[in-house]
């Protein structure tokens, strides 16, 4: 059986740039440069998500909070340690790109 993983997300859409800003609490926050129109933002933060944890698109859904700022995402394939571990590597990574 897979591993699945459930994520609260908090998302600010429409910034200048992609970006995961981090952990609050038990909550994710996210910056995604699309607009919150016809599923752009939730799609916005399924790649950037899939792409800090290494994985396909496809293996992250928004299941909650469709057109709402807080989200609710899955991810299928990686168990919560390794979800945790990957984004704050990823985070820690590109805060030293700025």
């Amino acid at each position: 059986m897979a591993n699945i993983t459930r994520l609260k997300v908090k998302v600010a859409p429409g910034a200048k740039q992609n970006r995961i800003i981090g952990w609050h609490g038990d909550v994710l926050k996210v910056r995604v440069s699309d607009q919150p129109e016809k599923g752009k933002a939730n799609s916005g933060v399924r790649k950037l998500i899939a792409e800090a944890l290494g994985i396909p698109t496809r293996n992250v859904s928004v299941t909650v909070g469709l057109t709402s700022k807080n989200k609710h995402v899955v991810i299928i394939g990686l168990s919560g340690s390794e979800v945790k571990s990957k984004i704050d590597d990823h985070a820690a990574d590109h805060k030293k790109d700025r």
